[in-house]
């Protein structure tokens, strides 16, 4: 590195210093943080050390040191990094989320907060979006993470890493030894030199399971080498690729890394321009694939051909639940012809399908109420009829045909979610939740209203409805 980052160590090994002669002169004095200029014992002591991502810490007594004075030691390391403390990280310190995002802090605030976290035992999730912390602030974080294994969940998204900030990520990552399992990276500039890093380190990790990569400048050379990554990394469950510069290449490889890939559930490849014979590669890699579960293509120049490839695939697969196409420059017929694609397969497991953008016809709508009646559990979101006039309808609100149904029949609405559950439970998926008041004949509910109930009662969109 061209950088010197040695106080970092410096910094804790005093700390270390500090609490061995607190305790030796007494259990009754309070612990009190000094720090010190760089020419002490200490720092010759470090100079010594080849620099690398780990740090120094081992302490006779770290509880003792460590969970009484969390404030003092960022105070006394925003001292030594030369930043004004961040009064809503010390607020905070306790809770499980950390939320730093557009803070202004730099490398220098980063590094004051990496310092404080290394003893931290409470934050899981840290989010650092948008701070400018460079590559400087991502070394000083994986340090900090060489030694906390608290923290599960890191966002450092639009941060300015570039090359150098990846390569010090992506080191950190091979050693596949922290307890962190999401990291999300989007908006660093990251390009093609960058996704051979991932590789390389995502074919060793096992424990990251959610990768954002979004938003960066990965091309077709960038997509193929993710695409190898994911032939060999058994670990990963969410990748996010959106807003790339993939084009065909990229979907290609990506597509063919689904047909052996037996771990990934949720791929967003949205606004990629992979075009039809991207769409083309997917619907092959459906016929084979067997754990997707999410695929999000929107806005990717996906014309009619491009749309009934795909749904080639979709007439055997049996696992994907979620397709997100809006967007695309699919007309009815397109359209069409993918939704009956679905109808085909008696396995299929789809139950949302976005294609909000497309025009429909009568014919569309009428078509569509066959393929509900072999999939109740599907929902398919689409655009306006076209040849009718356009108004809006005012349709009561589903909770109010329910509660006139049960009060109608002096029983409430637990009751009433509870007699339609064939699974017994007070909780249900989306799928079957949908799929139970399709089929109930007690009250009447179209899609659109059973679409809105859908949303009040599981507004994070989690998949599950816990009606109590």
């Amino acid at each position: 590195m061209d950088y010197d980052d040695d106080d970092f160590d410096d910094f804790l090994e005093l700390k270390q210093d500090e609490a061995k002669e607190a305790n030796e002169e007494s259990d009754s004095n309070e612990e009190e943080i000094i720090c010190e200029a760089d020419t002490s014992p200490v720092h010759e002591k470090s100079k010594s050390k080849p620099e690398s991502y780990e740090t120094d810490l081992e302490l006779e007594d770290p509880e003792k040191f460590f969970t009484t004075g969390q404030e003092e030691l960022y105070r006394e390391a925003c001292k030594l990094v030369g930043v004004i403390p961040a009064s809503y990280f010390i607020r905070n310190m306790d809770e499980t989320h950390m939320n730093l995002n557009h803070h202004g802090l730099g490398p220098k605030g980063c590094k004051a907060i990496a310092i404080a976290l290394v003893s931290n035992t409470s934050i899981t999730r840290l989010d650092l979006e948008d701070n400018w912390i460079l590559e400087e602030g991502a070394l000083s974080l994986m340090q900090m993470l060489h030694e906390n294994y608290y923290i599960q969940e890191l966002n450092v998204s639009d941060n300015h890493l570039d090359s150098k900030g990846a390569q010090i990520i992506t080191d950190f990552l091979s050693e596949n030894t922290s307890s962190l399992w999401s990291i999300q990276l989007a908006g660093n500039d990251f390009k093609d030199d960058t996704a051979a890093m991932f590789c390389n380190a995502l074919t060793a990790n096992y424990r990251i399971k959610v990768l954002d990569l979004s938003h960066n400048l990965f091309s077709e050379k960038g997509g193929e080498l993710l695409g190898q990554m994911l032939v060999l990394n058994e670990g990963l469950q969410t990748l996010d690729l959106s807003w790339n510069q993939l084009h065909l290449k990229g979907a290609v490889a990506l597509s063919n890394s689904l047909r052996v890939n037996i771990t990934l559930k949720t791929l967003n490849l949205s606004w990629n321009g992979f075009g039809n014979e991207g769409a083309q590669a997917l619907g092959e890699a459906l016929k084979i694939n067997a754990t997707l579960a999410q695929l999000d293509i929107s806005s990717n120049h996906i014309y009619n051909d491009g749309a009934i490839k795909l749904g080639k695939g979709l007439e055997l697969n049996e696992t994907l639940r979620i397709l997100k196409m809006s967007q695309n420059p699919v007309t009815v017929d397109g359209a069409l012809a993918m939704i009956l694609s679905v109808k085909k397969n008696p396995k299929s497991r789809l139950e949302d399908i976005d294609i909000s953008n497309v025009l429909v016809t009568e014919g569309f709508v009428k078509q569509l109420e066959g393929v509900f009646a072999v999939h109740p559990e599907l929902d398919v979101l689409y655009g306006e009829v076209t040849g009718t006039i356009s108004k809006t309808v005012s349709l009561p609100i589903a909770f109010k045909v329910i509660k006139a149904y049960v009060e109608q029949n002096k029983t409430n609405m637990f009751e009433f979610f509870k007699s339609i559950n064939h699974l017994g439970t007070p909780k249900m998926p989306v799928a079957e939740f949908r799929k139970a008041l399709t089929l109930q004949n007690k009250v009447h509910l179209n899609r659109p209203q059973i679409r809105e109930l859908i949303k009040k009662l599981d507004p994070d969109e989690t998949g599950i409805i816990d009606y109590r």
